[in-house]
């Protein structure tokens, strides 16, 4: 009797711009795994649904993105305390008897790729200046302070929000008003862009970060541009910098070694291959 063809694939609506399949199937060609990684484009209305009759055709697990990372979550069978921090899920993995077990490694991503650019850096090395407050900065948040971060200082233009993430994370996170941006970055060793400033086709990142710590690191979770205003900015301040790519290639990683039974290494032909028009 054969053995089915593992299949995985990335659900979003839309799904076109995903990178995930040129990620995922670049892998599968590297490591000679006979499999397949397919973008899907799932309307909420239908995620339930397309959940339950994946894998009957034979996938083994798929990344959500937006819009369904908090809905997955309400459907999973069992989730992974992180996911459950976080209030989100990533990846999904399905179990033979049925249904489906949620995870988040947005922030695993996170941390993975900053060790691996920078290996001398450090999360507790002192204070750290997260800017925004939406849900890439939850996983941030969560994985900073598992990796032991002694004050995070999260700064967001609607304050509401970034106090509903301190209040979620604890007292080692402490609200910055906007309006004092430019006061975060004073003294900080880490400094975090998880807000969309910077982006193609979004207002620049022009906050002030002459103040950091000599040495400081500095990592955008934009990649579109790969260099952003917030990492230029950072690099004249003195700062190594970290772009936002490797996060999105570190967080695949565990969801690619479960499916597929092959754990990945993140090298520089795999960025190049991102990278390619």
């Amino acid at each position: 009797m054969k053995t089915k063809i593992p299949l995985a694939g990335v659900i979003a609506h839309p799904v076109a711009h995903s990178k995930s399949p040129r990620l995922h199937g670049g892998w599968l060609q590297e490591y000679g795994i006979t499999g397949h990684y397919i973008p899907m484009d799932v309307h909420p209305d239908d995620l339930q649904g397309v959940l339950e009759t994946l894998p009957k055709a034979g996938f083994v697990g798929v990344n959500v993105t937006l819009p369904h990372k908090e809905a997955a979550l309400k459907l999973a069978t069992t989730v992974t305390k992180r996911a459950k921090r976080i209030g989100a899920a990533n990846t999904l993995t399905f179990r033979p008897e049925g249904g489906f077990d949620a995870d988040c490694t947005d922030g695993e991503g996170f941390i993975e790729n900053l060790r691996q650019t920078a290996p001398d850096w450090s999360a507790a090395a002192g204070p750290v200046a997260v800017y925004g407050a939406g849900g890439a900065a939850r996983a941030v948040l969560d994985a900073l302070l598992s990796a032991g971060a002694p004050e995070i200082r999260l700064c967001n233009r609607t304050r509401a929000r970034a106090e509903a993430l301190a209040d979620i994370f604890g007292p080692t996170v402490q609200v910055i008003d906007w309006e004092k941006a430019g006061d975060v970055a004073d003294g900080a060793t880490t400094l975090v862009n998880t807000t969309s400033l910077g982006m193609q086709g979004q207002p620049p990142f022009d906050i002030a970060l002459d103040g950091m710590h000599p040495g400081a690191l500095a990592t955008d979770l934009v990649y579109i541009p790969l260099e952003t205003p917030f990492l230029t900015a950072a690099r004249a301040a003195g700062a190594i910098t970290v772009d936002g790519l490797g996060m999105l290639i570190h967080q695949a990683i565990p969801g690619f070694q479960k499916w597929f039974g092959t754990r990945p290494v993140v090298s520089d032909a795999t960025r190049a291959r991102m990278l390619e028009a």
